[in-house]
């Protein structure tokens, strides 16, 4: 067996977790009290566009950037103390790390691996809440470095390339089935699903299904390496 030599991480349900989150539907009233007939239905789907489309292409660096990218799709012009409103309300909700997290990354570097989130969420969100690990991350790659979203397979061989290992050489870790582990299977790398959740979960692709980060990092560290 060709002997480990990177740790990738999924963010969202990973690593990191979103306390508070914003629902459309709560923009939306706010946006219909100030005069804007955005549904929430078109909110979600306009964010999801914007997630998947424009910032891959366009790296959107702030939640007014990436804000205001949604309300031009929407072709809705608003007012400044409205996108301001919004932006505030947005920076309300914040990424947090698992504490396993925090474990588990800085164990895979001090094991001697390279290490790396892979996600495509924008790293504005979730700047600040990775800086207690950002001195053991070799790489953050999201959409915009990899100009396209997780599904599409190129995000898994930039990771690949801008590291320098063969697809075999590394293991994703992640709690998505299809973006996390069916996706890079097919390229040739491991695969672990974290279901933290402990419902019963089935998955033949992955190499194991565990509970939590530290069980992943054991099987990382015991069976791969």
């Amino acid at each position: 067996m060709t002997k480990l030599k990177a740790i990738l991480f999924d963010l969202h349900g990973t690593i990191a977790y979103l306390e508070n989150p914003i629902s459309e539907i709560e923009v939306s009233d706010y946006l219909f009290s100030k005069g804007y007939e955005i549904s929430p239905q078109q909110l979600k789907a306009t964010w999801f566009f914007v997630a998947m489309v424009d910032y891959p292409k366009y790296g959107h660096k702030s939640w007014h950037s990436y804000l205001s990218r949604i309300f031009w799709r929407l072709e809705t012009k608003v007012n400044k103390e409205t996108l301001d409103s919004i932006v505030k309300l947005f920076q309300s909700s914040s990424y947090h790390l698992y504490p396993d997290g925090i474990d588990a990354v800085i164990n895979a570097k001090n094991n001697g691996f390279k290490t790396a989130i892979v996600t495509t969420i924008a790293s504005f969100q979730f700047k600040k809440a990775i800086r207690p690990i950002r001195n053991y991350l070799d790489l953050i790659v999201t959409g915009y470095e990899a100009r396209c979203d997780k599904s599409n397979p190129k995000i898994y061989k930039k990771t690949l390339e801008l590291l320098g290992i063969n697809p075999n050489e590394a293991v994703m870790i992640g709690d998505n089935v299809y973006v996390d582990i069916f996706l890079p299977k097919k390229l040739g790398i491991h695969a672990i699903l974290l279901n933290r959740c402990k419902k019963n979960v089935e998955c033949e692709q992955a190499e194991a299904v565990v509970s939590n980060l530290s069980q992943a990092l054991e099987i990382a560290i015991t069976y791969f390496a």
